[in-house]
C-alpha cells in the first residue's frame, strides 16, 4: 500500500472541489492506496478573497459567505511540514486534467502547489500534472526543477499505477504511458496513454476527502452546499484561446472543420451513464446535503442526447431537492432542448459571449456563435425561466477599446441575469498565447495568470490600467449604458491615485498573488 498526499493549492479563498481530487481517491482508494488531503484553502496568509472583490465589482451578489468559514491563521507552510512528517507519504501530488479546466484558478495550481513542495524533495516523490505539464513538460520542469514527474493529458490511470509500482518498491517509471521524467540525463518522456473512453470506468469519485465547510458555496446571494462536479469531458470545439486545445493536441485530435469543430469528435467526447450520474449526484446530495452542482463539462449540451434524455427522466422522476448550473454554447440551445434542461433540474446556464464583434469571434478565435443564435439563446432560456450567465473577456490580442463598448452594448441587449468579465489569459500552448508571446503582450510563460483576479497584459491596444477599469465596472456599465463613461473613468482613476498617495479608500485595481 502507498501514501500518497494530495495538495489543493486553491489561492481563491473560498471552497472548491476540485474535480481531480475526488476522481483520483475514488481509483487510488479502489486500488488498495491510502490517501490523504492537505487543503490550502482557508489559510489567510495564503489566499486571496476572490468572493470580496467579484462581489465589489458587481459579478457576485452579496451574501454572508465568510460567517459559514472558519479561516486558519496560522502558517500553511508549517502547517504542511506538520502533516509531512505526520503521514510520511511517498507522493506527494498536485494539479491534474479533468473538465474543470478554465477557471477557480486551476490553471496555475501546478505552480502555487510547487511552491508549497519544492521543501520536501528528500521526502516524497513530488508528482504534478495539468495543462502546462501536458503542453510543454520540458518548459514546466526548467522552471520548476524540484518536480520528479509529471503526469500528461488525464492522470488518474498514471497516478495509480505508480502507486502500484511504488507499492512493489519499483523505482523505474519509464513503462507507465503519460509521463514526463526528471533525470540527470534530462527531461524523458513516455508514449501518451489511452485517453479516457468511458468514465464509468473510473471507480465512484470519492468527495469524502473535503472537510465539510468546504462544500459552502455562495450562489444568487445564498449560501448553498454545493460541489464542482463532471458528468463529461471533452468539447467538440476548437476555440484558438482555449485550454481544451491543448488536451485535443495532445490525444491527436488537431484536424477542424470550416465551423471549428474537430473532426472524430465522438472519439473525443466522452461521459459517464446516466445510472452513475444518478448514483453519485444521489449520494452527495443524501450524505453531504448538496444542493447544487455546479456542472464543469466544458459543453454540457454536446453531451450525447441519448444520455442527457435519459438522465432527465431519472432526475424528474427522483425527490432530489437539487439544482444544477451548467456550462455551454448558444448553439446548442433551443426549443426542443428546454424542456430536458427543466427536468434535469438546471437552474442556471452559463454561456460565452467572450466579446460581442462576431468577425473578430470567427477570424481571430475560431468561435463560429453568430449574434442571432446568441440572442435567441438567451430569450429561450429567459422565458423558461432559468438563469443566465454570460461569459465575457477582455485583453485579448488585437482586440480595442472599441470591442469593449461593443461587448457592453451587446450584454445590455441580452439583459442577463448574471454578468461576467474575466481578463484573457494566455494559456501555454495555444495558439492564442502564442499570437500574444509573439506580439510582445505577454511573456513566454505568465506565473500567476488568474482571468478573474488579474490582467498580465502589456497590450499597446488597451492599457493594462484600463482593462482592470473595465473589470471593476463592467456590470455597471451593463447596467447603466455608456453614455456616462468619461466621468466613469476620470472618478475611477482619481479614486485610485488618492488611494496610492495614502488618501481615502478606494477598490483594488486587481487582486494580486
Amino acid at each position: 500500500m502507498a501514501k500518497i498526499l494530495l495538495i489543493n493549492p486553491n489561492k481563491w479563498g473560498r471552497g472548491i472541489t476540485a474535480i481531480w481530487i475526488p476522481a483520483h481517491v475514488g481509483l487510488l482508494r479502489a486500488r488498495g492506496h491510502e490517501v490523504e488531503l492537505f487543503d490550502a484553502t482557508f489559510y489567510t496568509e495564503w489566499t486571496v478573497d476572490e468572493i470580496g472583490y467579484n462581489t465589489q465589482n458587481g459579478q457576485y451578489r452579496p451574501t454572508d459567505y465568510k460567517s459559514h468559514i472558519a479561516y486558519n491563521d496560522g502558517s500553511v507552510v508549517d502547517d504542511l511540514k506538520a502533516k509531512v512528517a505526520e503521514f510520511q507519504p511517498d507522493v506527494i501530488f498536485w494539479s491534474a486534467i479533468s473538465s474543470h479546466i478554465h477557471g477557480e484558478g486551476e490553471y496555475v495550481n501546478i505552480q502555487y502547489g510547487y511552491e508549497l513542495t519544492e521543501m520536501f524533495k528528500d521526502d516524497a516523490l513530488l508528482v504534478s500534472g495539468g495543462l502546462q505539464a501536458t503542453a510543454a513538460p520540458g518548459d514546466v520542469l526548467s522552471r520548476l526543477p524540484e518536480i520528479d514527474l509529471l503526469i500528461r493529458g488525464e492522470s488518474e490511470l498514471a497516478l495509480a499505477d505508480i502507486a502500484d509500482a511504488i507499492d512493489r518498491r519499483e523505482n523505474n517509471f519509464s513503462k507507465i504511458n503519460g509521463l514526463a521524467i526528471n533525470g540527470e540525463e534530462g527531461v524523458k518522456t513516455t508514449p501518451p496513454q489511452p485517453i479516457l473512453r468511458d468514465l464509468d470506468d473510473l471507480p465512484p469519485y470519492d468527495y469524502s476527502i473535503f472537510e465539510p465547510q468546504v462544500f459552502w458555496r455562495a450562489y444568487n446571494g445564498e449560501v448553498v452546499k454545493a460541489v464542482d462536479y463532471e458528468m463529461s469531458r471533452g468539447c467538440i470545439y476548437a476555440c484558438e484561446y482555449c485550454v481544451e486545445t491543448v488536451i485535443q493536441s495532445y490525444y491527436g485530435f488537431e484536424e477542424t472543420t470550416r465551423s471549428g469543430a474537430i473532426q472524430r469528435a465522438t472519439s473525443y467526447l466522452r461521459s459517464k451513464s446516466p445510472q452513475r450520474i444518478m448514483e453519485e449526484m444521489t449520494t452527495l446530495h443524501k450524505e453531504y446535503g448538496i444542493r447544487l452542482f455546479r456542472c464543469q463539462d466544458t459543453n454540457f449540451l454536446t453531451i450525447t442526447r441519448n444520455t442527457l434524455t435519459e438522465l432527465a427522466d431519472l432526475m424528474d422522476a427522483s425527490d432530489l431537492d437539487i439544482m444544477l448550473y451548467i456550462e455551454t454554447r448558444p448553439e446548442g440551445v433551443g426549443e426542443k432542448t428546454i424542456e430536458m434542461l427543466q427536468k434535469l433540474k438546471v437552474d442556471g446556464v452559463g454561456m460565452g459571449v467572450e466579446l460581442s464583434t462576431q468577425d473578430f469571434r470567427e477570424d481571430k478565435l475560431r468561435r463560429f456563435a453568430s449574434q442571432e443564435r446568441i440572442i435567441k439563446a438567451f430569450k429561450l432560456l429567459k422565458d423558461a425561466g432559468i438563469k443566465r450567465t454570460s461569459y465575457n473577456i477582455i485583453g485579448l490580442p488585437d482586440a480595442d477599446e472599441e470591442s469593449i463598448w461593443h461587448t457592453i452594448e451587446f450584454n445590455r441587449l441580452l439583459d442577463p441575469d448574471n454578468v461576467t468579465v474575466a481578463f484573457y489569459s494566455p494559456y501555454q500552448g495555444t495558439a492564442q498565447q502564442k499570437k500574444g508571446n509573439e506580439l510582445g503582450y505577454f511573456d513566454e510563460y505568465e506565473f500567476h495568470v488568474d482571468g478573474q483576479l488579474r490582467t498580465m497584459s502589456r497590450d499597446s491596444l488597451v492599457d493594462p490600467d484600463l482593462l482592470v477599469f473595465y473589470k471593476a465596472k463592467f456590470r455597471e456599465l451593463v447596467e447603466q449604458g455608456l453614455d456616462n463613461l468619461d466621468q466613469m473613468k476620470a472618478e475611477y482613476f482619481a479614486e485610485q491615485a488618492a488611494s496610492e498617495s495614502g488618501v481615502g479608500a478606494s477598490t483594488p485595481k486587481q487582486v494580486t498573488a
